[in-house]
């Protein structure tokens, strides 16, 4: 009867097998891998015995167990042959150069003839034996010995002759001898680059020995450049390719540079015709070799024949024209380029083409992009000389660019309006692309956001150097920028409406600065800026209300136009007291309009997102009001009650009251501090008690509701007399009055402490703390004065190691009091 072990036994069975399984296994695979070893690196077989040869358990410590890694053979090899090659090297080198004069004709050819003839042979033997490192080595010996020989050559019987041109000669020998030597030994790796190499050389020397011009290296180059682009196609092995592809790009690229800088000089037309003839020669090579090659060659090939392309063909009406309107020659050529998507040239030519065409347009642009920085972040200027009068240069005078050359700078606006054109077309007709472009892949839906957002741009820079470049008047200059504003604006709504929300945002941010421009360049007059400032007002508001009612515009931009228009509103009041002639602080009472205004327009609006972003920016209007009228006592103190009064109104409102009220009595506090220090009162208790002892009392009956807080029942009433007695106190030259005060605020302080109220324990220990800062700082002075000045950093270090080392308690200390803090009413 056959025994059946149960599933789980059965299971167990079959892992253990196959574990001890797979075990032999890695066995087995590491001897084979050792074997492997061992039969590729040998070089000769071992000398037999004429007994039994042991068997070689190599060098592993089992008969399974896993082999020590063998010595670098191959790689201690190579270093041999490379040190050898070398002293052969300086060899050869010093008899050529030191001991070739001592010795007869004869001599000379009997030494050259023997050891380039065992340089070349003696690699066909070695490879026969499979010494490919030595037969590399002998190679590379040859190759120096063949330059020497040319060399030696020249020296013993072609001192009369040419140099460069003997160069040359020798140069083309050598390579067709080193590609014929390489293509007869092909085990050999370095005659063929060699070969490559050298071949690099023979046009040019000759083109130097003619004594040739710029255009006629040029031309040897591209044709040096041609069959380096032949052979990197046709070769089979990458190290020819790479070499050829380098060449490739050495030569082709210096024969294109020279031709383009021949373009760029030429005195007319005519002179311009030879170079581009040359790089057009250069684009069709491009375009060949792009033909055959892998798609980012090609592409690269078409980047490389668009430019040149647009180079040959813009150069020549480019000669002809007044400096800096080359440039937009060259723009058109770049625009014409486009049309060559459709020939059939390969994808990636045409894709390269394309880039070529971007590539010319972006840097047509950023050449013509200096006036309009100099333009754009002239008006801030204007801050230094308000109201100065009309500038005298007109545009130009308003920005500060009378000094500018715009003879030669003319042409930008007309570069960034094509631009602008181009990309605003692109944007239009994006769906047409595909049928106009053929089988060429068109970008995504991304790309048509970039062309108009990039539109938007153009045209609003070269629409702004306008003025200037025409030399246009002052009030035209102004004019422009301000229609600019509303257009940008115009385009943000209409944009969002068609869903294109990067050109939205693209034409808010250009927008928004040139209001800003417009708002600077308007402080030129008083006309102007009141023109400009409430023309902004109109229009920002009216921005706020459009994108408001608008779906899919962004909360941020809204409030952002309703905080703008708040701000150029704020220019207004201030305008009209420089108009009356006010000084500074009369002008503040001025100001508080705009946050009069918010605070009316934030009950008006309520709930509205708007609301609190507006009445925000009033209250820094109003913060600019009390500055400005710092410089008088009297309007301070009325400009800090006006702003209780607007701060009280605005707690009037639910939302509003828990900041707006606080705001409120801080403010009358410090209006009545002012007017109380503008009386000459020396001991403001007296003045402050009376209301304290009141104000204190409403707060123990306010504490009855367990939901007021200390700071809501004490904190109006301790300040109104606390901060006023700290800052006499400080200014106080005796004694009793620091002392009187320290005592009230420790008993302020230890009643909170008792009664955990946080009011009381803050309030009572701030006041405490800056009084006996204010009584020691004489005697600390003096003490820090009397000792050494290593005492004050050796006391720092020790208190900084003293908070690291206990870091982590002190940092749980400050919890623990902070979390007792807040459980303090």
């Amino acid at each position: 009867m056959e025994h059946v072990p149960p599933p789980a036994e059965e299971l167990a069975l079959l892992d253990s097998e196959l574990v001890r399984l797979d075990a032999r296994r890695a066995q087995l695979l590491t001897r084979r891998a050792w074997l492997v070893q061992v039969l590729s690196t040998a070089t000769a077989p071992p000398a037999a015995g004429p007994g039994p040869r042991p068997e070689s358990r190599g060098p592993v410590a089992g008969a399974f167990g896993p082999p020590v890694a063998p010595a670098p053979v191959r790689g201690v090899q190579n270093v041999l042959l490379v040190l050898g090659g070398l002293l052969l090297t300086v060899a050869a080198l010093a008899f050529t150069l030191v001991s070739w004069g001592d010795m007869g004709i004869g001599g000379r050819s009997a030494v050259l003839t023997a050891l380039t003839a065992a340089g070349l042979g003696a690699p066909a033997l070695l490879l026969r034996r499979k010494l490919s490192s030595t037969a590399e080595a002998l190679a590379a010996l040859t190759s120096v010995l063949m330059v020497l020989d040319a060399y030696a050559l020249y020296v013993a019987a072609m001192l009369g002759t040419d140099g460069a041109g003997y160069a040359g000669t020798a140069a083309a020998v050598l390579a067709v001898l080193w590609a014929a030597y390489g293509l007869l030994l092909d085990r050999l790796r370095l005659p063929l680059p060699l070969a490559v190499f050298a071949a690099q050389l023979p046009l040019v020397l000759w083109t130097w020995a003619a004594g040739g011009g710029p255009l006629w290296f040029s031309g040897a180059l591209l044709a040096t450049a041609a069959l380096d682009g032949v052979v990197a196609l046709r070769a089979g092995r990458a190290s020819v390719r790479v070499m050829a592809c380098a060449a490739l790009c050495a030569t082709g690229g210096a024969g294109l540079l020279l031709a383009f800088g021949e373009s760029l000089t030429a005195s007319g037309p005519a002179d311009a015709v030879a170079p581009g003839a040359l790089l057009l020669a250069g684009a069709a090579l491009a375009v060949a070799g792009a033909r055959g090659a892998r798609l980012p060659f090609a592409v690269a090939g078409g980047v490389v024949a668009g430019l040149a392309a647009v180079a040959a063909v813009g150069g020549v009406p480019a000669a002809g024209l007044p400096d800096g309107w080359p440039v937009p020659a060259y723009l058109l050529c770049a625009g014409a380029l486009l049309f060559a998507v459709r020939a059939p040239l390969g994808a990636g030519a045409v894709r390269g083409l394309r880039w070529a065409s971007g590539l010319v347009a972006a840097g047509a642009v950023l050449v013509s992009l200096p006036p309009v920085t100099v333009v754009a972040a002239g008006p801030v200027t204007r801050l230094g000389a308000p109201w100065s009068g009309v500038p005298r240069d007109g545009a130009r005078g308003a920005v500060g660019a009378t000094d500018l050359p715009w003879a030669e700078m003319a042409y930008a606006p007309v570069v960034l309006l094509l631009a602008a054109v181009a990309c605003g077309a692109a944007f239009r007709w994006w769906e047409g692309l595909p049928r106009w472009a053929g089988p060429v892949a068109v970008p995504g839906p991304a790309w048509r956001g970039a062309a108009g957002s990039a539109a938007v741009a153009l045209g609003w820079a070269g629409l702004m150097v306008l003025p200037a470049a025409l030399d246009l008047s002052f009030a035209a200059a102004l004019a422009v920028q301000l229609v600019l504003v509303v257009a940008a604006f115009g385009v943000v709504v209409g944009a969002l409406r068609g869903g294109a929300l990067g050109v939205a945002w693209t034409a808010g941010v250009v927008g928004a600065g040139g209001a800003v421009g417009a708002g600077l360049l308007a402080l030129a007059t008083e006309a102007a800026t009141y023109t400009a400032f409430g023309l902004l007002v109109a229009v920002f508001v009216m921005l706020a209300v459009a994108l408001d009612r608008q779906e899919g515009a962004s909360a941020v931009a809204v409030r952002a136009s309703a905080c703008a228009a708040v701000v150029c509103a704020a220019v207004l009041p201030a305008a009209l007291g420089a108009s009356l002639e006010l000084v500074v602080y009369e002008t503040a009472p001025l100001l508080l309009v705009v946050p009069a205004v918010t605070v009316l327009l934030g009950a008006r609006l309520k709930g509205h997102p708007v609301a609190l972003p507006v009445e925000v920016t009033g209250a820094a209007a109003g913060a600019a009001a009390v500055a400005a009228a710092a410089g008088d006592v009297r309007f301070l103190a009325l400009v800090l009650a006006l702003c209780g009064v607007l701060a009280a109104g605005a707690a009037l409102r639910p939302e509003r009251r828990p900041f707006a009220g606080y705001l409120a009595t801080g403010l009358f506090v410090m209006a009545a501090w002012v007017r109380l220090s503008l009386s000459g009162v020396s001991a403001p208790e007296a003045y402050t008690l009376p209301v304290t002892v009141p104000a204190l009392v409403v707060g123990v009956l306010r504490r009855r509701d367990p939901s007021a807080s200390s700071w809501t029942a004490y904190g109006a009433g301790l300040s109104v007399t606390l901060v006023p007695s700290l800052g006499a106190a400080w200014t106080d030259a005796h004694w009793t009055r620091p002392l009187l005060l320290g005592v009230a605020a420790l008993v302020i302080t230890l009643a909170g402490a008792r009664l955990r109220l946080q009011a009381l324990l803050v309030l009572g220990g701030t006041v405490l703390a800056l009084d006996a800062l204010h009584e020691l700082t004489p005697y600390v002075v003096q003490v820090v004065g009397a000792l050494p000045r290593w005492v004050a950093p050796a006391l720092a270090g020790v208190l900084l190691l003293a908070v690291g080392a206990t870091y982590e308690k002190r940092l749980r200390d400050a919890r623990r009091v902070k979390e007792a803090l807040g459980r303090m009413r």
